[in-house]
């Protein structure tokens, strides 16, 4: 009858019993259990119960009391292999008389974990590459970080520059073939305890085993570099590919593989607009979570209206009268106090906050001017400049932007001066084309702003409708000490007056330099010599100071 039940059972199950001399001995089992003796490799003859693991918990079991169950797993055979089961031992009805008994129950999981392993080994590989890929990366990074071996490692990373040109002109499946190639040139360049990645579409990870010290890196990135620069050969074409290199040694900020991989990210990116190999120093993490709590206090600032306009005079230099004011942002912040737009601009138009606030600003600005104009009865004879990001016009519809607010606020459009860098027209020419004929028809100005930092054509200037050139403050700081300056400002001077532009001198901080440049023949100027950056009822105030 008890044979009965065990055969009942889909799992191998024996009865044990432990004798008084220690050992135990097997009593009935299902066909199940015997199978499982029977396959046991001539290589470990032992039965399932004299089997090491399964000793200890039957000792375990019956030195306990033989009253809770015990439970684990064992693997039977080699890494390779061997076979896996969920052990269970539970407690039997002792019979008078006879030694204590269990019941031994074996649940072979081998194909479960097989499974989980192949599963797992899939989502840690590249399908392509058969490479760890960005998790499995990750997880050797945090590893060594764990072990306390993380000091004598770095990792780098490495971005192939215009791999994207590849997929584009000779299509997906040669772009694979060069992943493939890539791989392994960077394989030939590791050695015993390195690890190679590819940890995206183009970029490829190492944890580089530093075996002489911080020297090794800076070596294994110039051997990537080296094997990369042979051409690639697809059919009839020799590609050549270049790689951006980033490097980030452990060391005092690190806490985890996390935050390494992520100092070599910030590396990685300084080398892609240098060109160099680069490694990461100290405080960048610092400095990118600043940027990041900065964009989301921009952000906040912007929707509750917490940003302010100031208002710079822009005077004619040679009537010494105020023909206008630039407005600029100004944001105060409650905790960090003023923060300077040279670096808070620079966070909206990364983080993509610059449209709205351009909108802001241009529409505050036309307010006010429009509140200036019903304070004196009528258009006070002042205009106002308003600076443009090349973001914004890339983006936004600036024609149709600037066309809404003049007729909100009943501004006529030559009352408006829209300021543009030369990077805004040199990142799209056509577009920037487009937006500022769009003005033109608008009668709105548009000035050039930073001159002669940029990279502008002369062609440009030429085709484009462009009303001013404003001089670079560079340019106009110290010039009366710097023949080379006074050089600049003169071929600036003579390029608007051939083509017909006015020009407005930047950062004028002394008469000298006021009656210099007016001497010269610039027709405006702005800057700390007439005024600071005002709040607009200061600005109205100090406009009305000068008219008598």
């Amino acid at each position: 009858m008890r044979e009965s039940y065990l055969e009942a059972l889909p799992i191998a199950a024996a009865m044990v019993s432990a004798l008084p001399s220690g050992q135990f001995e097997l009593g009935i089992c299902n066909e199940r259990y015997q199978q499982l003796d029977s396959s046991r490799p001539s290589s470990q003859p032992l039965p399932v119960i004299a089997c090491q693991d399964i000793l200890r918990g039957l000792k375990t079991f019956f030195q306990g009391g033989g009253v809770e169950p015990t439970r684990f797993e064992w693997r039977d055979g080699d890494a390779v292999s061997g076979r896996h089961f969920h052990v269970n031992i539970a407690p039997l009805i002792r019979i008078t008389g006879s030694p204590p008994r269990c019941l031994l129950t074996l649940v072979d999981r081998t194909t479960e974990i097989e499974n989980a392993r192949s599963l797992r080994a899939e989502l840690l590989h590249d399908s392509l590459t058969g490479l760890p890929n960005r998790s499995a990366f990750a997880e050797a990074v945090d590893d060594v970080m764990t072990e306390g071996a993380g000091a004598s490692y770095a990792v780098l990373l490495v971005d192939l520059s215009r791999f994207s040109r590849i997929n584009e002109s000779l299509g997906g499946v040669a772009g694979d073939e060069v992943i493939i190639t890539v791989a392994r040139r960077l394989i030939s360049t590791l050695r015993a305890g390195d690890l190679l990645a590819r940890i995206g579409g183009d970029e490829f990870g190492i944890l580089l085993r530093l075996s002489h010290g911080p020297d090794d890196a800076p070596a294994a990135a110039r051997r990537i570099q080296a094997v990369l620069s042979t051409p690639f050969r697809l059919a009839r074409f020799e590609v050549g590919l270049e790689c951006a290199i980033g490097c980030a040694l452990v060391g005092e900020e690190q806490t985890s593989g996390e935050e390494l991989v992520r100092n070599a990210q910030f590396a990685l990116k300084r080398a892609k607009s240098t060109g160099r190999v680069e490694v990461h120093h100290p405080g960048e993490a610092a400095c990118a979570r600043y940027k990041l709590d900065l964009e989301t206090e921009l952000r906040r600032a912007i929707d509750q209206g917490d940003l302010r306009l100031a208002y710079q005079p822009i005077i004619d230099l040679g009537a010494n009268r105020i023909t206008g004011f630039e407005a600029l942002s100004r944001w105060k912040h409650p905790t960090r106090g003023p923060i300077d737009p040279g670096e808070f601009i620079p966070v909206a138009e990364e983080a993509g906050l610059i449209v709205p606030l351009g909108r802001w600003a241009l529409d505050s600005a036309l307010s006010t001017l429009a509140a200036w104009d019903k304070d004196a009865g009528g258009p006070v004879p002042l205009s106002m400049s308003v600076n443009v990001s090349a973001i914004q016009l890339a983006r936004d519809d600036v024609p149709g932007m600037i066309a809404a607010a003049l007729a909100t606020h009943g501004i006529a459009g030559e009352r408006l001066t829209i300021e543009l860098t030369e990077s805004a027209i040199v990142q799209d020419p056509d577009r920037a084309t487009r937006a500022l004929q769009a003005l033109r028809g608008l009668n709105v100005r548009v000035a050039m702003d930073d001159f002669g930092t940029g990279y502008s054509s002369l062609s440009y200037l030429r085709r484009l409708p462009i009303d001013n050139l404003k001089i670079d403050r560079s340019f106009v700081s110290g010039m009366l000490a710097d023949r080379d300056k006074v050089a600049i400002v003169r071929a600036v001077l003579s390029l608007a007056d051939a083509l017909g532009m006015t020009t407005t001198a930047e950062g004028i901080e002394t008469i000298e330099l006021s009656q210099t440049l007016a001497a010269l023949g610039c027709s405006h100027g702005q800057g700390y010599f007439y005024s600071m950056p005002l709040p607009a009822e200061e600005a109205a105030a100090y406009w009305r100071s000068r008219l008598g």
